[in-house]
């Protein structure tokens, strides 16, 4: 707007007008530069700083290394007290029973008391345990099949050989599945996993690694749409998504596939099933893929703010729970960039919420509806009344505005955790599920193809889901190919999957 003072209008209601359009130019044009200044910070920060929830855990893994390493050296260079019993530490948890155990006899080489003479006679014994490490080992299993023929007609009879889990290969179930592991659970890249097997003595290059984590997928693919099946007829489920880079050779460069997540989590409200998590491949985020994926769920979905979702809740089975963490995320950020104390009285009124959770958690069902239909819903309706308020306060183009009508915008997802006590206030179950990935990605770098990705999806869904049922990655799958190898029937697929080989397992033990 040009503003000629030489010439301003003398009738009264004209100025006030003019007045009231340069006081929304200045207010469109604070909050426009507000915006833009926060998103500067908040990049400075992503880039330079150390936000307390953006801060990489892996740096803080070292960090907490490094202390820790300097407590163990002081505590090593203590005087030590000869013949002084050392006990263990308190918060120390005893050794696993599972492991076996080498029993080691330090006897004392003289049968009289050494001060006057006399015979010594047993009173007891003190144990105690330390922990030791067997390196690991390659060996070659050698597979000799005796011929024989009969003298009388010449036939040869031998017994059959045995399937190999890979047609022609070397490799047993059980390195399969080490090579697994290794890739989709420690993060360790094929290269390098041939450089380490280089070290034992044995040349096993990458791309024949490769082979063996396709052959070995091939067995798999059917137990992951068995999981995918388990999960998706359940009627609670948390969805998100997260970036993959893929090759793309045609443009020399990477494109950005996206794994889709899919997690069960009922132990918050001691829900008969158990814990999962299937991850799920495709190129791009149109929502046809979350359509597609869910077109035979029916339920309540917890979900953050993407658009796609909603198109899945347009059907009638399906209900949308909103995500209070994302909801917190805008208020915090707002808070960090800006210092607003509006910010920080929303961050103060969530939190509010989750410490009427923590008694809740744990609890059934209908327990947890009576909680927070006590606490938790006179603290909302105060809460979306004072958030009303604000929102006429404040710069309508601000990041302030923005957290605020996120909030509004959602209010009836975010709020259905009171009429349903298995809902949670988050989506923290999925956003979880996705950490590996990015630790993946960081690691990997990128999927070298669609096909790559498929596989990550296939791979990370078994490994992922074993560890939340307190599974050991390795065993179960070990035990898992050699039993498909062996002719384990398709329409017993279920005993494989982690909770029910557990259970089983245990059993057989």
């Amino acid at each position: 707007m040009r503003l000629d003072l030489d010439n301003l209008p003398s009738d009264t209601a004209l100025l006030r007008q003019l007045v009231r359009d340069m006081a929304a130019v200045v207010e469109h044009r604070e909050g426009e530069i507000e915006r833009l200044q926060a998103i500067i910070k908040k990049l400075q920060r992503m880039q330079f700083g150390r936000r307390s929830e953006r801060l990489d855990p892996d740096q803080l893994a070292l960090g907490l290394e490094d202390l820790d390493a300097d407590i163990g050296r002081i505590e090593e260079s203590r005087p030590v007290i000869v013949g002084a019993t050392v006990e263990p530490r308190p918060h120390r948890k005893p050794l696993p029973d599972h492991l076996p155990r080498e029993d080691v006899m330090i006897d004392t080489d003289h049968d009289a008391c050494p001060d006057c003479g006399g015979a010594l006679h047993g009173i007891g014994e003190s144990v105690s345990e330390m922990l030791d490490w067997v390196p690991a080992q390659l060996r070659v299993v050698r597979i000799t099949r005796p011929k024989y023929a009969c003298r009388t007609c010449g036939t040869v009879a031998q017994a059959a050989a045995p399937e190999r889990p890979i047609a022609g290969g070397l490799a047993t179930p059980a390195l399969l599945a080490q090579v697994l592991v290794s890739k989709y659970c420690d993060h360790t890249p094929l290269y390098r996993q041939s450089q380490i097997f280089a070290r034992h003595g044995v040349d096993l290059a990458r791309s024949t690694l490769a082979g063996w984590v396709g052959g070995a997928c091939w067995w798999l693919e059917a137990l992951h749409e068995k999981l995918c099946a388990d999960v998706f007829a359940s009627d609670h489920l948390f969805a998100d998504d997260t970036p993959v880079p893929v090759l793309d050779p045609g443009r020399g460069k990477t494109k950005t596939g996206r794994l889709w997540v899919y997690a069960r989590e009922q132990r918050g409200w001691n829900g008969p099933a158990p814990p999962a998590a299937v991850y799920l491949f495709a190129p791009d985020r149109k929502a046809e893929r979350p359509i597609a994926h869910l077109q035979h769920f029916e339920g309540v979905l917890h979900v953050d703010g993407y658009a796609g979702f909603e198109r899945v809740a347009a059907r009638d089975d399906v209900t949308l729970a909103a995500c209070w963490a994302h909801t917190r995320r805008k208020f915090y950020d707002v808070e960090q960039q800006t210092g607003s104390p509006i910010a920080a009285e929303a961050l103060r009124r969530i939190a509010t919420l989750y410490e009427v959770e923590k008694k809740a958690r744990g609890q059934s069902p209908a327990q947890r509806m009576a909680w927070r239909r006590s606490l938790s819903r006179p603290h909302l309706q105060t809460m979306k009344g004072w958030l009303e308020a604000q929102l006429a306060l404040v710069p309508a183009r601000s990041t302030l505005a923005d957290a605020i009508r996120y909030a509004l915008g959602r209010w009836t997802g975010l709020t259905r955790f009171l009429d349903d006590g298995r809902i949670e206030l988050d989506t923290n179950p999925v956003e979880r599920a996705i950490r590996p990935v990015a630790l993946g990605r960081k690691n990997h770098l990128f999927a070298g193809s669609d096909g790559g990705g498929h596989r990550w999806a296939v791979i990370c869904s078994l490994i992922e889901t074993a560890k939340l049922n307190s599974v050991e990655p390795y065993a179960w799958l070990s035990d898992v190919l050699t039993r498909m190898v062996e002719g384990h029937p398709a329409s017993r697929l279920d005993e494989l999957l982690p909770w029910n080989w557990a259970l089983n397992d245990h059993a057989a033990a």
